[in-house]
């Protein structure tokens, strides 16, 4: 509090009352009451400062343990990759010693000693010539159209043979061409005859019912409409005219190139014709073989 001037109604006029303070009166220096705690906060401050620095000193001896643990597995790495290198040097030498070893008593068992061969006592009887093949690939060669002498009598000879020995009595197809009536010339009619047959073996050198093959075939159907043929393919293809795929019509001929078949064109890509031994005449695909399209009895 501070002090002030009370008036008062006892005292004379002019005369004030001082009045004091009743709070205590303070006799040492402001700062001893504010750093009364000094002491305790210093103290406070001396323990922190010497837990930090213990913390600090096992801070830097975990670093140094880890750094001796580091220290201790790189050695021993470096340790076994010297060890590593070292073995398969040490083991090579041993080798080495043991496979010139072995070399030495291979080269004296080589020289030294004996071989015994047994060999079968027909060997020398074995067939050992060589096996047939045939090319994967049909060899094309250009036939000749023209029958010798000699092969046109071979082949008369076979037909004559067949027609013997087989117990067919209706006509054939010089039967057909003595007579003098036929009908009516058509490639649909000549297919449609043609057809009547489907289901006749396959017979090599055959021309009549009883049995075909390809060029027997053409030629006994022709011949009922009074169109004279040879027995064979190359004779039959070189009495027509060659026409395109295009203005091909059932009932003319497909010819293989090589000379080897022929049949009568079914349209389509098919062909009617007795096709090999064991077959029958019948409408089938044109397989892949080069052929050509030929006409007879009418002009393209």
């Amino acid at each position: 509090m501070t002090t002030g001037i009370i008036p008062s109604s006892n005292a004379p006029r002019g005369i004030t009352r001082r009045t004091m303070r009743t709070d205590p009166i303070r006799t040492g220096p402001i700062d001893t009451v504010k750093t009364a705690a000094a002491p305790a906060t210093r103290r406070a401050a001396r323990e922190a400062v010497v837990a930090e620095q213990r913390a600090a000193s096992a801070k830097s001896k975990r670093r140094g343990v880890k750094k001796t643990a580091v220290s201790v597995a790189v050695m021993g790495i470096i340790a076994g990759l010297f060890g590593t290198m070292a073995l398969p040097a040490f083991a090579h030498s041993q080798t080495t010693a043991a496979g010139s070893q072995s070399a030495a008593q291979i080269a004296s068992e080589r020289a030294n000693g004996a071989q015994n061969v047994q060999v079968a006592n027909n060997a020398a009887a074995t067939d050992v010539s060589r096996d047939n093949y045939t090319a994967s690939v049909p060899v094309t060669k250009t036939v000749s159209t023209t029958l010798t002498a000699a092969q046109a009598t071979q082949a008369a000879a076979q037909r004559a043979a067949f027609s013997a020995s087989t117990a067919y009595s209706g006509e054939t197809a010089a039967d057909y061409l003595a007579n003098p009536s036929h009908p009516a010339f058509s490639l649909a009619a000549v297919y449609q005859t043609a057809l009547k047959y489907q289901g006749t073996p396959y017979v090599f050198g055959g021309a009549t019912p009883a049995g075909f093959d390809c060029s027997g075939f053409v030629m006994y159907v022709y011949a009922q409409f009074g169109i004279s043929l040879q027995h064979s393919v190359p004779l039959e293809d070189a009495a027509g005219v060659t026409i395109s795929q295009a203005d091909a019509e059932p009932g003319d001929l497909v010819v293989f190139d090589n000379e080897a078949h022929d049949g009568f064109y079914a349209g389509n890509g098919m062909i009617l014709d007795a096709p090999k031994p064991g077959g029958v005449v019948s409408v089938r695909p044109i397989w892949n073989q080069a052929h050509h399209f030929v006409r007879l009895g009418i002009s393209k």
